[in-house]
């Protein structure tokens, strides 16, 4: 499939859907120019645009899936808490524009967790009111073997119509994966989001959530227990982060860009998840209802 990504960074999350199978990325959007040259270093064939706001159906090649983090800052515990009304997060209206003009079949948002609190609902709302069924999930860095935390929400969304040969609207509107804060652990809560913009979100049935949750208990040096993949468990720690500024040029323009990034490894397992939806759809009439 073609992928086509908003705020695109460093490429963390295209790099990660691209492992996974996923397809191979054809336009990147980045208002960065330290982030485009990296993108360039790595994506020397993909189109790239600077301004979300300058771009759409008219500049746009076509694409598959729509991927993108949108800003953080209004809507993360840190911030002032004005949401998707600031003028940072509010970005995610410009993406909802973009995925309205271009209906791609998937769309992939990743954020911080604290959208589960400051915005979630609004969000599925928009994607519903856009023709999308989604589910989301939490992830951590550290599930895929890094040395920290980055807890982040992904969402995967596809068209309602994708889910009936004959276009007809799924029932459900979308499935709610919950778990424990960083844990995707065995049994999770499965749920629908009721399309309702008064920031509740239902859930329903215990059971049991294919692809996200293959997790194994690890016993850390301190004793602690945590879930991580069970790819991850076969292999060894992995390096601290501050080696790979240190002492060289750019120092802190690379240290932001790798704050600002998706894990593409955290990034893989959602393209993994993304593929099996995509396999379910080919194979079934209808998807989303419990």
């Amino acid at each position: 499939m073609k992928i086509g990504a908003l705020f695109a960074g460093i490429g963390g999350l295209e790099l990660g859907l691209e492992r996974a199978g996923v397809g191979h990325t054809v336009w990147q959007v980045e208002i960065d120019p330290y982030c485009r040259r990296v993108l360039a270093q790595h994506w020397p064939d993909a189109l790239r645009f600077t301004d979300l706001r300058e771009v759409g159906a008219h500049n746009l090649p076509p694409v598959d899936v729509m991927c993108g983090g949108f800003p953080c800052q209004d809507i993360s515990y840190a911030g002032k808490g004005d949401g998707l009304t600031g003028s940072r997060s509010g970005l995610w209206h410009e993406f909802a524009r973009l995925i309205g003009e271009m209906g791609p079949g998937y769309v992939v948002v990743e954020n911080v967790s604290a959208l589960l609190a400051r915005g979630l609902d609004a969000v599925l709302g928009t994607l519903s009111d856009l023709g999308y069924d989604a589910e989301w999930s939490t992830l951590c860095a550290f599930h895929v073997g890094a040395p920290h935390r980055r807890e982040r929400i992904f969402i995967i969304a596809w068209k309602q119509a994708l889910a009936d040969g004959h276009g007809r609207r799924c029932e459900g509107v979308a499935q709610f994966h919950r778990g424990t804060p960083c844990s995707p652990a065995i049994g999770h809560s499965l749920g629908r989001y009721t399309g309702g913009r008064d920031g509740e979100v239902g859930h329903a049935a215990s059971g049991i959530h294919p692809g996200w949750a293959d997790a194994v208990p690890v016993r850390g040096a301190d004793g602690t227990v945590r879930l991580i993949p069970r790819e991850a468990a076969r292999g060894g720690p992995q390096s601290a982060l501050w080696p790979v500024a240190h002492g060289i040029p750019g120092r802190v323009a690379r240290l932001r860009t790798i704050g600002n990034a998706v894990v593409p490894q955290c990034a893989e397992v959602v393209g993994r998840r993304l593929m099996e939806v995509a396999t379910d759809l080919a194979t079934s009439d209808v998807t989303g209802s419990a």
